[in-house]
């Protein structure tokens, strides 16, 4: 059965997807999710180096996508991408900066064949500085953003995230700039070139905290408001984690309540308010420690209760598809094919938006459908 999905504003909009790996696919991912029509245009030999780490893996941010083979040493493949630029509204590549240029179809060559054409330029550092050619990845941009240069815990530690961060961070900022930058090209008949820096974005996230807390205090946790002792992850037992965010005071009062009766030392007025609290944070961060450590996570789901307290487990990656809030919400599904589960658009629109999902594209599996929207310019033909 057929749903009828209400359109957006980038219903009919051809996005082309030159990218590889996670940030210019997940940055078409998300166009597409919110209406956006994406073609994939992939090496003949390989296609996007995504799928090279599994199936799964790519099929992470291009399920529905369509996908055509295009050599951009070729002249011939360089006129079919010169042809489905002018019939586009915008590109998304992440070559190094200069590659479009030296390959014939750089933002210049595009202009001329569809002014109101936005191209989107993914890299590490960006189109111009002294970094632009420099080779990096996530854990890269996160070093020279200054990532690891703000303590966050008392007994802090330098460690790999889990999620890639900058990439992410990239990818959003580009999919916002792109939407801003079509709607205009829609008004005005002008497109843009848009320069997206993987370590600019990042660096956008670290710089304030850098600017209010370490350029004034140095790195002495001592005098950092937002090192906290009772806003930390902390062991249980039985080898789990549980998080505390506390903040306010009447979280702390709800927290001292449930846990005084197991160590009255919490009690104490060295501990009563925020500024107390960080004056005496090592001394409160090390109580902390050390009680909670001496039970399991379900028993102190137990007595914490229903009391009201910013406290959570951290969960394990085979509960969180489970955990009934995760369920309520709706925020991802399982796949037809049975393989990895489809990631929807996380936010909920009360108008209503395209469910994602389908397959990942074979290699140049859409070949026909793209040549044929590319010489009759009518949308259908790149429906399924």
């Amino acid at each position: 059965m057929n749903i009828a999905v209400p359109p957006t504003c980038l219903t009919g909009q051809v996005v082309l997807d030159l990218g590889q790996l996670h940030p210019g696919p997940h940055t078409a991912m998300l166009l597409q999710q919110l209406g956006a029509t994406v073609i994939k245009v992939e090496r003949p030999q390989g296609g996007d180096s995504g799928r090279a780490l599994g199936a799964d893996t790519f099929a992470k941010y291009n399920r529905g996508k369509l996908s055509i083979a295009l050599d951009l040493k070729n002249p011939d493949d360089q006129t079919v991408l010169k042809g489905l630029a002018r019939r586009s509204q915008a590109l998304i590549e992440g070559f190094r900066p200069g590659v479009m240029d030296r390959l014939g179809v750089g933002y210049g060559v595009l202009r001329e064949l569809n002014p109101a054409l936005v191209l989107c330029s993914i890299s590490g550092f960006g189109q111009t500085g002294p970094y632009a050619q420099r080779a990096g990845h996530d854990l890269n941009y996160l070093a020279l953003a200054g990532y690891w240069a703000v303590p966050s815990q008392v007994d802090d530690h330098t460690g790999r995230p889990n999620v890639r961060l900058s990439d992410y961070c990239g990818s959003m900022y580009a999919a916002l700039s792109l939407v801003v930058a079509m709607m205009t090209a829609r008004l005005s008949g002008q497109g843009q070139h848009l320069d997206v820096s993987l370590h600019d974005a990042m660096t956008a996230w670290t710089i304030p905290g850098i600017d209010s807390m370490v350029r004034k205090t140095g790195k002495d946790i001592e005098k950092m408001g937002h090192v906290m002792p009772d806003n930390d992850l902390f062991a249980t037992a039985d080898g789990r984690f549980i998080a505390l965010g506390i903040l306010e005071e009447k979280f702390w009062d709800n927290l001292r309540d449930a846990l005084v009766p197991d160590c009255p030392a919490l009690g104490a007025t060295d501990f009563a308010t925020r500024p107390d609290r960080l004056r005496h944070k090592r001394r409160l961060n090390a109580l902390l420690k050390t009680l909670l450590a001496t039970k399991t996570l379900g028993q102190w789901a137990e007595q914490f209760g229903t009391r009201d307290i910013p406290w959570s487990p951290v969960l394990e990656y085979d509960e969180l598809l489970d955990d009934p809030h995760v369920v309520a919400r709706g925020v991802s599904h399982a796949s037809d094919d049975g393989g990895s589960r489809v990631v929807d658009f996380p936010v909920k629109f009360s108008g209503g938006i395209a469910p994602h999902g389908g397959p990942a594209p074979a290699l140049d599996g859409h070949r026909n459908q793209v040549l044929r929207w590319l010489a009759t310019g009518d949308l259908a033909e790149l429906a399924r």
